[in-house]
Formats: C-alpha cells, sequence, structure tokens
C-alpha cells in the first residue's frame, strides 16, 4: 500500500527554501556545483528534493490551475 503525501503550493515553496537555507546555498550555486559533480551525499540529497519540487511547481502551471 503506498502513501501519498499532499502539499500546498505554499508549502512546497516553503520546503524548497528551507532546504537551501540549510545547506546555506542559493539555488543558483547548488545548481553550478551539481552542473560539476562537486556536492556532498547530503548536498546532493537536497539538489535532488528541489528538483522534484521544481517539476511539481511547473506542472502545476502546466495544468492551469493557480
Amino acid at each position: 500500500m503506498s502513501t501519498m503525501i499532499r502539499k500546498t503550493r505554499d508549502q512546497l515553496r516553503e520546503q524548497r527554501e528551507r532546504l537551501l537555507e540549510e545547506v546555506h546555498m542559493s539555488y543558483e550555486e547548488l545548481a553550478e556545483r551539481a552542473s560539476t559533480y562537486n556536492l556532498s551525499l547530503e548536498h546532493l540529497d537536497v539538489w535532488h528534493t528541489i528538483e522534484g519540487i521544481d517539476y511539481l511547481l511547473a506542472g502545476d502551471d502546466c495544468s492551469g490551475q493557480t
């Protein structure tokens, strides 16, 4: 049996911001380090989570919902 977690757009944005604060990096810095394979395992986990959040937020925009 799978579990579904539901979050609002605001909750996703807050989670994204909190993750960046936890690693003490801006999105741009984290993205640059990811592109050069220069992330610790912890930072890599954060990067993948942020990519997932961005995907969900972008997908919601594509569906026409606000």
